[in-house]
């Protein structure tokens, strides 16, 4: 049976648009609105001035005392994404205002309600996501200027100071790197459909290169993150309300539902990005992490989590290559794997630094955090376990490599 047979060629040809990804950002939201209309005044003066209020202990007064707006006002993707953005800022203050001794039980309908009707217009859960904190909470300093760390500001931000910013914003050029990558996994999985080698080989290329780059970029978090900072203030402001030890029974959404809601807090495991990434390259995960990220999907735009499943329903990009005995396009796929295997070793250490030491050192000291201290040093903001977790699908990442095969 010849190539040609075994992956029929298709008239569908996917392309970044029909997805909202955009060449030049990838999953990043370009140019995201920075104000709301003046009648959602109170939410922007609240995210805007998060820290203050929490480290005051008035932020959940505050947000009692709001009044229930509507949020019929918002007009376009842009503002309501900004909505979801500042909303999920305030709520993540209301409940963790206290740190993990006594995280809040409800989010009084003055927040839950808006902010439920806002994620359903946007088909996001009410909670932080990745897709929030990372591709929404960003300007340029001098728009005129290149998009470097230096040049950007966030939109909202929690306690711990500069590295606070610095994990968002590190975490935002990460992104800006995959997204050639997207584009070249776009370009492979179109030219598979027509058996196309040369446009696989470019394709691979560019995939390959975006993949290093986000490794080299992931890197600067040391530069910009401090550890006890991360683990002991910042850390605790991620954390959701599902697999959490410090909120068993969940949260309930005031006026929404009876039951408390169980959501996941934001990870990198929400990175479309990375998943996309996954699904070009055929990575079998374990059922269980397999089970994990594909409930992480439900926390990205549905455009974004329809891409994944394009992806993956595409030919598989693997079998094509073993069957075509083509050493350069083999040498090419297994560059992209390794570099996706460091990008997620590098994770590994990453996750080390910032809370497997941080956590060692407060126990062995005693230190009463106000933050995490090690309710989640076992149970990632996620809710999965961070270093079993990176581990397995670092290995499953290794075992695609066809020169091992």
């Amino acid at each position: 049976m010849g190539d040609g047979e075994r992956f029929p060629r298709s008239a569908l040809q996917i392309d970044l648009d029909c997805f909202f990804v955009s060449e030049e950002f990838g999953f990043i939201l370009e140019q995201p609105a920075t104000d709301l209309p003046d009648y959602y005044r109170v939410w922007m003066g609240l995210a805007s001035n998060l820290t203050p209020l929490i480290q005051t202990h008035k932020l959940r007064d505050l947000v009692n005392e709001m009044p229930v707006l509507s949020p019929h006002h918002l007009k376009g993707h842009r503002e309501l994404r900004l909505a979801h953005l500042a909303l999920g800022f305030i709520t993540m203050g209301y409940v963790w205002q206290e740190g993990q001794h006594l995280p809040a039980q409800t989010l009084p309908k003055s927040l839950a309600l808006p902010y439920w009707l806002v994620s359903k217009r946007l088909g996001l859960p009410p909670i932080l996501t990745y897709a929030d904190s990372v591709l929404v909470n960003w300007r340029l300093k001098d728009p005129t200027g290149d998009m470097e760390i230096g040049n950007l500001e966030t939109l909202f931000s929690f306690p711990g100071g500069e590295s606070c910013k610095g994990f968002f914003l590190v975490s935002l050029l990460v992104e800006r790197a995959a997204s050639s990558g997207i584009q070249g996994a776009f370009s492979v999985m179109n030219a598979v459909v027509t058996c196309d080698i040369i446009s696989i080989q470019k394709g691979l290329y560019k995939v390959g290169q975006s993949l290093r780059k986000m490794k080299e970029i992931f890197e600067l978090m040391h530069r910009h993150v401090d550890p006890t900072a991360f683990h002991g203030t910042l850390r605790i402001f991620f954390s959701g309300w599902r697999d959490n030890p410090m909120l068993p029974g969940g949260l309930l959404y005031e006026g929404i539902v009876e039951e408390p809601m169980m959501l996941s807090g934001g990870s990198a495991a929400q990175s479309s990005s990375i998943q996309c990434f996954d699904a070009l390259l055929g990575i079998c995960h374990d059922d269980h992490a397999a089970s994990f990220l594909k409930r992480m999907r439900e926390y990205m735009l549905p455009s974004h989590r329809q891409l994944i499943e394009t992806l993956s329903g595409c030919p598989p990009l693997r079998d094509f290559i073993l069957s075509c005995s083509s050493p350069s396009l083999c040498v090419n796929y297994d560059s992209c794997v390794s570099a996706l295997v460091n990008l997620r070793s590098y994770h590994l250490s990453a996750v080390t630094r910032y809370i497997t030491v941080p956590g060692h050192r407060a126990r062995a000291m005693r230190c009463p955090l106000n933050g995490v201290g090690s309710a989640l040093d076992e149970t990632g903001t996620g809710g999965s376990s961070p270093l079993p977790f990176l581990k397995s699908i670092r290995d499953a990442t290794q075992r695609a490599l066809i020169s091992q095969t």
